[in-house]
């Protein structure tokens, strides 16, 4: 929001400091400062303190608090007027709940025209176009005070029994407004209206912008004023709807407080009679439910302990006298009636942080943090060991989402509808996240590969949260090694096999909780690794050659694989058993071979005598011979 320092000293009588100070003051209290240019300061305004300082007054009185500068004048304190009753205006609410105060009030033998030059110089400096003296008014009250306005020409409205009637009702289906900019808004059904009820014509928007059937003009001379609270949802739902934003729908939406109706009303009946002439002859106010105010207890013992601080119970009294806080005191504890425009005082932390920040979080003495309490590092060895485990065991380590289609524990809010409850097991991301890996593994990890993944992460059930281990192990081309799983968990140990759960062919689950985890931990030191240096991923298409050997009983998988590698040289990236059998006192193996270059596509020519010396090779050896 702009604000001008001139607009600002007009509610102090000490000079105000310059822009520069005023800024730092605010920026270090209460709001960060977007820009300043003169006498001009744009504030950005917190939502939760939209509803009372989205004005000049409001800025004034966080300017009065932190700077220590008593205010010379509080219009939110003064007296309220008693307007005389009306029965020229009937106003009905169809729904209280989405129009919490509605005050209509007719005023007669108004010239609009020109502003008076210190109006237009108010707007103009903080960057309001001045449009004739009514309307500038209302303008003028809404900065200064944050209570939104609008004026109606009373002559555009029908009058029956020498009576006009408003109606804030919701809008019917296909009803349409063009509003004061000439556009022609289509209104979704329910978007709360102000209408002229004898006609059953919108002339408003509620909360957002008027209706240009009603609009004050130069030969307008009896005008119908509205100040009114309507809900902010409501109202913000409205301006989203339609894409239509205003400085009063921002004001609405941060919930101003139905009794700043009546002071805003007072204000710009004021300022327009002053300004513009005429007569007010009657107020009407629809106020259905009043709301109560309620008060808060704060301890300065709790504010110390809080804020790290030693605050006596002056200061704390200073602190809330700044503020314009009624309070009573008992000793040390203080029961705070914050005014009706302060909003967002509702709890003691509230208080606690009025004060921190009035007095200054600047002057908070820093503190050597205490000893904290040593993590359980024998568990988080435990699961590092698991961790290690698995990766040695060929598998990659995913990370999952904890939010799934069913479970115990349904959030209120969730991020994605089909995935409303909290997960109770692992299993059913690990499914996914195998059928995807599997299908673009042949791309990264050359044809029909082992996919091995595993992950460690919490589950949520009735019983509370729980650790769990959950793996995968499928293979691409869907080739079924029955038992595949529960080997797996045979090879983690006993205790894992026992709290294991083989949910499927491809996946098992563990509850690891259930497992000493410390024990697990205890002695455990991370491994060195020695990875070698980084070869970069090629670009150009692998090629696949198959062999198969028969060699001697008892022949090791790892020396025929070696031995392939040897003689294959760099070419080979990749070599995969895929086949194993024994017949008549040999064994046979069988390898899928996966050559590539990092700078050509490899062609026969290439590896036919790779090959030739592989075969040469594996047929060399006692015993051995190439199929």
């Amino acid at each position: 929001m702009k604000v001008s320092r001139t607009w600002l000293q007009e509610y102090f009588e000490q000079p105000l400091p310059s822009v520069a100070k005023i800024a730092d003051a605010i920026t270090f209290h209460s709001f960060e400062i977007e820009e300043t240019e003169g006498e001009m300061l744009d504030v950005k305004i917190l939502p939760d303190r939209a509803a009372d300082c989205l004005s000049h007054r409001g800025i004034a009185r966080e300017i009065g608090a932190v700077m220590d500068l008593p205010l010379a004048y509080d219009p939110l304190r003064e007296e309220l007027p008693t307007h005389p009753e009306t029965s020229e205006l009937t106003v009905s609410i169809e729904n209280p709940e989405k129009c919490l105060r509605y005050m209509g009030a007719i005023v007669r033998g108004v010239k609009v025209g020109p502003s008076p030059a210190w109006l237009k110089e108010a707007l103009e400096s903080v960057g309001q176009r001045s449009i004739n003296n009514v309307v500038d008014a209302t303008n003028y009250v809404m900065l200064n005070v944050g209570q939104p306005l609008h004026a109606f020409d009373a002559a555009k409205l029908q009058k029956i029994d020498d009576a006009y009637s408003i109606a804030v009702r919701a809008a019917k289906t296909g009803e349409k407004i063009t509003t004061l900019s000439g556009d022609e808004y289509t209104l979704p059904e329910g978007t709360l209206l102000i209408t002229d009820a004898h006609a059953d014509l919108p002339i408003g928007v509620a909360g957002v912008k008027g209706g240009k059937h009603a609009e004050i003009d130069a030969s307008s001379t009896d005008l119908i004023i509205e100040s009114a609270n309507f809900e902010g949802t409501s109202v913000r739902k409205t301006a989203q709807a339609l894409k239509l934003w205003t400085d009063a729908s921002l004001r609405y939406q941060n919930r101003p407080s139905p009794e700043l109706t009546a002071y805003g009303m007072r204000d710009v009946l004021t300022m327009i009679t002053d300004i513009a002439g005429g007569e007010v002859t009657g107020v009407v106010d629809v106020y259905p439910n009043v709301p109560k105010i309620e008060a808060v207890s704060v301890e300065v013992a709790h504010i110390n302990r809080l804020l790290g601080t030693d605050y006596t119970a002056e200061d704390v009294v200073r602190v809330f006298d700044r503020l314009g806080f009624s309070l009573k005191q008992n000793g040390d504890t203080f029961t705070v009636t914050p005014p009706f425009e302060r909003r967002d005082i509702t709890i003691a932390q509230n208080l606690i942080e009025e004060v921190g920040r009035v007095l200054g979080y600047e002057h908070i003495a820093s503190q050597e943090l205490p000893q904290g309490v040593a993590a359980d590092q024998d568990r988080y060895h435990g699961i590092e060991r698991i961790r290690d485990f698995m990766v040695e065991r060929g598998f990659t380590e995913i990370s999952t989402q904890s939010f799934a289609v069913a479970g115990d524990i349904y959030l209120a809010n969730p991020l994605d509808q089909t995935k409303p409850a909290l997960r109770t097991t692992l299993s059913e991301n690990m499914t996914a996240a195998l059928a995807h890996a599997v299908s673009v593994a042949p791309r990264v990890l050359g044809p029909d590969p082992f996919v091995k993944l595993f992950e460690i992460g919490n589950v949520f059930t009735n019983d509370g949260e729980h650790l769990s281990l959950c793996y995968g192990i499928q293979q691409v081309s869907g080739k079924k090694y029955p038992g595949a799983v529960s080997e797996a968990a045979s090879a983690l140990g006993d205790e894992f096999a026992l709290h294991t759960s083989i949910l499927t062919e491809h996946v098992g689950e563990c509850d690891i909780e259930a497992i000493s985890l410390s024990l697990l931990g205890r002695g455990y030191a991370p491994r060195t690794v020695s990875l070698g240096p980084y070869h970069g991923y090629s670009i150009y298409p692998f090629a696949l050659r198959d062999i198969a050997v028969w060699t001697p009983e008892g022949t090791q998988e790892s020396e025929v694989s070696l031995l392939i590698a040897q003689e294959a040289d760099e070419l080979l990236a990749r070599i995969d058993r895929f086949d194993r059998f024994e017949k008549d006192g040999r064994t046979s193996y069988a390898f899928r071979l996966v050559f590539q270059a990092s700078d050509r596509t490899l062609a026969d020519t290439d590896l036919d005598p790779i090959m030739e010396r592989v075969t040469n090779i594996l047929n060399a050896q006692e015993g051995w011979e190439v199929r």
